[in-house]
């Protein structure tokens, strides 16, 4: 009797772990069987890569109190490859000073088995340290007097670069430009073009040595600059100066000298404010004429001369995609006679960047 009670228990102990095994409906997959996976999606090569910037600021002027909001700039640019070793940028500011303007608009021959590039297009004219920084790697608010007066060109032409690969790396730039810029270029001919030259020697990663030229020609008086500099940066401090001279042609007007130099320290955190800094300005322009004859067939004095200190502290949020708010006190010192411009008065800034 209890050898047919056990014998029945086993039976219908077997009976349930079959059962068990078994799926619960005809729908089911077997715990066994390949998990389908959905399809990945690659991007073509030629796809365009988008990067923007927005950088939307308030300024409040502590001489008489006067204030504003405004959008500096709405920048969005699309880069790529379309076939080997060729690429192309164009990029647009939305709200440059209020005003859409085209930026860069080229087509760039980067071999990869040699360093050379050749570009041919509009694109920022090599020359300067602080001219070259775009709006989302300065570390002020406001541009220094060198790279508003000094470097800020943009143009349409060719320009090549070397990179010599040694101990020391050298990066040598030259372009001949037309002078026009890109919205100006339907009916514009020129017998001199514009050029420029720049060399560049990186040492041990964290020493940069710059030397430039450039020749520009705002009407019919050429302007020759020369541009010197030096700046370390480990990750940590930046240190920069920068020596920047401008001679009138015919002596039509007397040589400007700009100075530019600050200093950086950043304080890295590891939360989702990645990093506080701290900086530090001096600037210097002398009286400056834009290049552009008055009525009588002159050039006149179209910005004075000053001397700026600038203080600021930034905080960003991010890495790769991020915001900072920048946090500036401008002081500036004129002669006593100057003519001061409306913008250029002591003032108090606070800047939001967002670069995507």
């Amino acid at each position: 009797m209890i050898k047919r009670i056990l014998t029945s228990a086993a039976l219908f102990a077997a009976m349930i772990q079959g059962a068990s095994a078994l799926p619960a409906d005809s729908c089911a997959v077997p715990a066994n069987a390949p998990v389908a996976t959905a399809p990945t999606f690659t991007l073509p090569s030629w796809f365009p890569k988008v990067e923007g910037t927005i950088r939307t600021n308030y300024e409040i002027d502590t001489d008489d109190g006067a204030s504003r909001f405004r959008v500096r700039n709405a920048r969005i640019s699309f880069s790529g490859t379309v076939v080997s070793d060729f690429q192309y940028k164009a990029e647009v500011d939305l709200c440059d000073e209020g005003k859409i303007k085209m930026l860069d608009a080229f087509v760039r021959y980067a071999p990869t088995t040699i360093p050379v590039t050749a570009t041919v297009g509009q694109m920022r004219v090599p020359f300067t340290i602080d001219a070259h920084r775009a709006p989302h790697q300065m570390f002020f608010a406001n541009r220094s007097f060198l790279a508003k007066f000094g470097g800020n060109v943009r143009d349409v032409g060719f320009a090549g670069q070397y990179t010599l690969r040694a101990n020391v790396p050298l990066t040598l730039q030259a372009g001949i430009f037309n002078g026009s810029g890109l919205t100006n270029q339907k009916d514009y001919w020129t017998k001199t073009f514009n050029f420029s030259f720049k060399a560049t020697a990186l040492i041990s990663k964290v020493l940069t040595l710059e030397a430039s030229c450039q020749k520009s020609r705002p009407e019919d008086i050429s302007i020759m600059m020369w541009d010197g500099g030096i700046a370390y940066d480990d990750g940590l401090w930046h240190v920069e100066g920068e020596y920047l001279r401008k001679n009138y042609c015919h002596d039509a007007f007397s040589g400007v000298n700009l100075v530019n130099s600050f200093i950086s320290r950043r304080f890295p955190l590891r939360h989702k404010l990645t990093s506080i800094s701290a900086s530090g300005r001096y600037d210097y322009m002398d009286g400056h004429s834009d290049g552009i004859k008055n009525d009588e067939g002159l050039l006149t004095l179209t910005q004075p001369q000053r001397q700026r200190m600038t203080l600021g502290s930034s905080l960003t949020f991010g890495t790769q995609r991020y915001v900072e708010l920048r946090l500036n006190y401008e002081k500036y010192f004129y002669h006593h006679d100057a003519v001061i411009p409306v913008s250029d008065h002591d003032k108090f800034v606070v800047e939001v960047m967002c670069r995507f």
